[in-house]
This record gives C-alpha cells, structure tokens and sequence, in this order.
C-alpha cells in the first residue's frame, strides 16, 4: 500500500509539521514500505493462536507491600546541597 505526497502534507499539517519537498517524498517512501510490511504480516495464518499481551505471563512482577523503617530526616539532607529547616533549597522554576 502506498501512501501519497498529498497524505504526507495532510498527516504533517495536522502535526503542525514544516516539511521541505525532499521530507515529503522520503516519508511518502518510508511509510509506503512500512503499510506494506503491515500487509505482509496481515497475510500470515494465525488461526488457533491465543492472542497475547505479554511475550512472556507473569502474575505478578512486584514485590509485596512491606512497612519499613523510613530515612531519617537528617540523613536525607546529609548530602543537599542546600537546606534550611529540615528542606531542601531548590532553584525557582516558575517565572511570576
């Protein structure tokens, strides 16, 4: 399946995308050999495989929610490079 210059410039005005003429035509390309691999791959019998999400089943990847003794305060401002009253001293992100 081959997909046109014109669906290209579509699909890249949609994407609010600036693309030269030598752009349009490798994507035009590209994409055409991608959707054509897609129809190869739409070719082959899969008739009584189990569909799937995963390639391999796990139950359950995670460990068990356990309680713990957390850090201490001091120890996780030991290496900040900046603190005051028990808080970390970061740079202002946000213009007012």
């Amino acid at each position: 399946m081959k997909i046109t210059k014109d669906e290209v410039v579509y699909t890249a005005d949609l994407a609010r995308l600036d693309l030269d003429e030598n752009s349009i035509n490798r994507f035009a390309d590209q994409i055409g050999d991608i959707l054509e691999y897609v129809d190869t791959l739409n070719s082959v019998d899969t008739e009584g495989i189990t569909p799937t999400s995963h390639a391999i089943f796990l139950s359950n990847a995670f460990r068990e929610d356990e309680v713990k003794e957390s850090m201490s305060a001091d120890k996780a401002l030991a290496n900040a490079p900046e603190k005051e009253d028990g808080n970390f001293i970061v740079p202002k992100v946000i213009n007012s």
